[in-house]
């Protein structure tokens, strides 16, 4: 069954109704009743394995609640709706399910149901074109491995309103990049693999995707199920990503809804870390003053993407392995916690890659120019003392043959992160005039330039034309870090010649 125009016929019959009010208020109608079908699906997997062992099930949702006792139009002209459908939802089915009885010994699997309705609304109006919108949903069937691997195809869809909808800062990480990412990181079965911002999913899904070629026995299957670990604070992307990982077969996924920057970072224990950290955290967004005090003073800084790295560095486990897209302003920034934060990366971390990557890669949603950072918690084998880094190589990722920028209709694919594969296997300095594409740099070297990780840059032709106020703040970052390092060179002209100038 073609499935991949189902999005576009929800939002023409939601596009009808008087309650609904743009993108973002669609979406979210819509993702709810595809997590009830998706949990239904599940629910039927259970208590097949139930029947089995001889035991019984009992669902967290009251029996007339449940999505196959309401929601499923049998063509006997009893199936719900207009005002009847309209009373069910509103009166009963969301109160209920906002208010379901939670307990320490309810299981993770059935706890989700409330946290995900906590905080999600129902906005039609219209029973009859809600009715619409069901039977629609209903065409799926979850059970249905074609069906079911069929709504990536929507999944993608809503991944791209969303984007469409989202707030300045907010960019959902492109597939492609996400696979390149866990691709290098190469989790295993037994490992644990996190993202503390994990929006709607995408690189757990990349890692489940990864893990599942892995299981050969039951034993396996267990390892499978806690794999990934995941935390975010918005709520639709939070029961996007619920939903994502029920389609990947995982019975209760382990996603917190929670602030993950709401935590005194020393106040981390070693059960809350993992092996495997992979994130895309937001970026240009600030954060209150309350929550830069969950970061140690040198640190504290009003830009999340920084305190994300210090999370990211607290919450990974010795021997662990990291990767973090992160944009352009965090590697040249000559703010003093920007700065403390580079030197912890090469002191207590074997920092042993960036990939600098084009300005185009989140369009047409923003020409933020971002990079990869890859670090290990453990001290590479010659580093110098005080450090943990003994090298880091950069490398840039041009656009490919035939493209000048990536956009909406021609996206970044898996192909393209080829050239980044081939390099890291065999890494060589690739160095012409006026032009570093790839290049190594030792701790000492990095040290010395005030910790200064802007290198291998794109060409001045092929940079992009940014907003004026994106200019600017570009601007008086690059012109900070400009202004320490004359400071520092004129101070250091002045020790040779032995005298010291005070300027007022």
């Amino acid at each position: 069954m073609a499935v991949n125009n189902i999005v576009k016929r929800i939002q023409n019959i939601m596009r009808q109704d008087a309650g609904i009010n743009g993108d973002a208020q669609r979406i979210e109608q819509m993702t709810w009743m595809f997590f009830l079908k998706v949990y239904d699906t599940q629910e039927e997997t259970w208590e097949y394995k139930a029947m089995k062992e001889k035991q019984n099930f009992t669902s967290i949702i009251p029996e007339k609640l449940r999505w196959r006792n309401w929601a499923i139009d049998k063509k006997d002209g009893k199936a719900l709706t207009g005002d009847t459908l309209l009373k069910l939802v509103n009166e009963e089915l969301f109160p209920t399910l906002k208010n379901l009885k939670v307990s320490n010994d309810t299981s993770r699997a059935q706890s989700i149901v409330r946290e995900v309705f906590e905080d999600i609304n129902q906005y039609m109006k219209d029973g009859i074109l809600l009715r619409q919108v069901i039977n629609v949903i209903n065409e799926i069937e979850f059970d249905d491995a074609e069906d079911r691997h069929m709504f990536g195809d929507i999944y993608e869809g809503i991944l791209k309103e969303l984007q469409s909808a989202g707030n300045a800062g907010e960019f959902y990480t492109p597939r492609a990049l996400t696979d390149f990412i866990v691709k290098t990181l190469n989790p295993q079965l037994g490992e644990t693999f996190g993202d503390f911002t994990s929006g709607t999913g995408g690189f757990l899904t990349s890692a489940l995707n990864h893990l599942q070629l892995q299981i050969k026995t039951t034993a396996d299957g267990e390892k499978y199920q806690n794999a990934v670990i995941g935390q975010e604070w918005k709520p639709l992307p939070y029961l996007l990503s619920i939903t994502n990982l029920l389609l990947h077969d995982v019975e209760a996924p382990n996603i917190r809804h929670c602030d993950s920057l709401g935590v005194n970072v020393t106040d981390i224990k070693d059960s809350d870390k993992v092996d495997i950290i992979a994130m895309n955290p937001p970026y240009g967004g600030s954060t209150q003053s309350n929550i830069k005090s969950n970061f140690p003073i040198d640190m504290r800084s009003s830009e999340t993407a920084d305190l994300f790295m210090v999370l990211i560095m607290y919450r990974l486990k010795k021997g662990g392995r990291a990767a973090v897209i992160i944009p352009d302003g965090f590697l040249f920034g000559a703010d003093n916690a920007k700065l403390a934060i580079r030197e912890k990366l090469l002191k207590d971390f074997n920092l042993h890659t960036i990939i600098r990557l084009p300005g185009s890669i989140f369009a047409p949603y923003t020409s933020i120019a971002t990079n990869i950072i890859f670090f290990n918690n453990e001290r590479a084998e010659g580093a110098p003392e005080g450090y943990s880094t003994k090298e880091t190589w950069f490398y840039r990722l041009d656009m490919p043959e035939g493209y000048k920028h990536f956009s909406k209709t021609k996206s970044m694919k898996l192909e393209h992160t080829a050239p980044i594969l081939e390099w890291w296997n065999d890494r060589k300095e690739l160095v012409a005039e006026n032009d570093e594409k790839s290049r190594c740099f030792s701790v000492k070297e990095l040290v010395e330039s005030e910790f200064n990780f802007d290198r291998c840059k794109f060409p001045k032709e092929e940079e992009e034309v940014l907003p004026p106020k994106q200019l600017l703040e570009e601007y008086y970052k690059k012109r900070k870090a400009l202004e320490r390092q004359i400071d520092k060179t004129l101070q250091e002209i002045q020790e040779i010649l032995g005298f010291k100038i005070d300027i007022d």
